[in-house]
């Protein structure tokens, strides 16, 4: 049985550049997979064509696939070749919201508001975001999906003065519905991490109990120093991660 054709990948190596050859390979990759000009299921040259075709040896474009593979974007099956993986959402830890991420990537982002309510928020809630205990907070529970596939379980609490509405949140992003009020988010203190799902998580996100699942808690200020939300995510971990770049000061 022949196998299917190949897509070709556009690549361009600056061979002056301190940054490896391999890792501006495996970029170069990874672009055409998130900007969609490679989708699930397209085959991929193998490292001998690749590393024909760009004139590199084969131990660098082996390592270029390599670092796709173990992000999950890749995989390598025998008898068929290389081809490109169901796309997980990538995300750069910046300060952005997931709705403007998901837009920005080509993604169709839809909302469900599973919870809403004004009140009294408990005592580390208040203390996080720098209220007083008998303050008013809105806490708020979403769903987000992604070309309506399940993929995070967003909850924020807020103090009330800058609280969207419900039907808001339901068409626009969290931050864009700040940004509305006149609110720019200039620092955010998070933490990420991971634990597995609870049985509600997982019916929620279309998984198993005990599935894995990624968290972070963000602690978001605006430009005058004021704590704005925090936010209490857990998402999909076989369909999102975090992409993080560190410097060396």
């Amino acid at each position: 049985m022949a196998l299917m054709a190949t897509t070709p990948v556009d690549v361009e190596l600056d061979r002056s550049s301190p940054i490896p050859l391999y890792y501006q390979l495996a970029q170069a990759i990874e672009r055409s997979i998130l900007d969609g000009s490679l989708n699930p299921g397209d085959r991929i040259e193998n490292e001998i064509d690749l590393a024909k075709r760009l004139s590199l040896s084969r131990p660098t474009a082996r390592q270029a696939i390599q670092a796709l593979v173990d992000k999950g974007l890749l995989v390598r099956k025998r008898g068929v070749g290389t081809q490109v993986v169901r796309n997980e959402i990538h995300r750069p830890v910046e300060l952005t919201s997931l709705f403007e991420d998901l837009a920005a990537s080509g993604r169709a982002p839809s909302t469900a508001l599973l919870d809403y309510r004004l009140g009294r928020p408990e005592e580390e809630i208040a203390d996080e975001l720098g209220v007083e205990h008998d303050a008013q907070v809105v806490s708020m529970r979403r769903l987000r999906s992604a070309d309506d596939e399940p993929i995070a379980i967003l909850t924020n609490h807020v103090p009330a003065e800058f609280a969207p509405a419900p039907d808001e949140l339901e068409r626009k992003g969290f931050y864009q519905c700040l940004r509305g009020r006149g609110l720019t988010i200039r620092l955010a203190r998070q933490r990420i991490g991971a634990r597995l799902a609870t049985d509600d998580e997982a019916a929620l996100l279309g998984g198993e109990p005990g599935d894995a699942v990624l968290t972070m808690q963000r602690v978001a200020f605006d430009d005058a120093g004021r704590a704005v939300e925090l936010g209490r995510h857990v998402y999909r971990a076989s369909r999102y991660f975090f992409d993080v770049t560190v410097f060396d000061r």
